[in-house]
């Protein structure tokens, strides 16, 4: 009887009848991750993950320079329209998004997704800086009228690009 007793590959104390359906590796309820096709080990899990992270060192540089000059170009035209940048802020970082797959040859990883966030924040900057240094030296509330814009331009482009460029789809 004692035969049948397994435990787990990384705690040696832990009595378990799981297994990685993967490696078959012997594994305990803390080292199990519950996969929509059953329990997988930690490791099988992370060589998985590394599949699908495809992105080169150059991928991440030119997504962080795209995405700042065509987010800097964007809230440019964007702040001469004032509400409607509402409307057209999502559309911004949808071209973003895409053009920067494009450049990258549809490489993906979280770290891309990043680069892109913040270089559309980079590029927002210079819309949102001057408000900002206006308010904390002697401009006020026009100040902080001055950054409501571009702020909302940059959020709504950011989180449309990241969205898009992310792979997740909004129905």
């Amino acid at each position: 009887m004692d035969s049948d007793i397994t435990f787990c590959a990384n705690h040696p104390d832990r009595e378990t009848g799981l297994s990685c359906n993967r490696c078959g590796k012997s594994i305990c309820a803390s080292c199990a991750v519950h996969t929509p096709t059953g329990y997988r080990c930690k490791e099988c899990i992370k060589e998985q993950r590394q599949v699908f992270n495809t992105a080169r060192v150059t991928d991440y540089v030119l997504a962080f320079v795209i995405s700042t000059a065509l987010s800097y170009i964007g809230s440019i035209f964007v702040s001469m329209i004032g509400f409607f940048l509402l409307l057209l802020s999502p559309f911004v970082g949808i071209i973003i998004a895409e053009a920067v797959r494009k450049i990258t040859g549809k490489r993906k990883s979280p770290g891309l997704n990043k680069a892109v966030v913040i270089g559309v924040v980079v590029g927002g900057l210079p819309r949102i800086l001057p408000g900002l240094l206006s308010v904390f030296f002697g401009g006020g509330l026009g100040g902080l009228i001055g950054i409501l814009w571009p702020s909302l331009f940059v959020l709504i482009a950011a989180s449309t690009a990241y969205t898009r460029f992310s792979g997740i789809n909004i129905r």
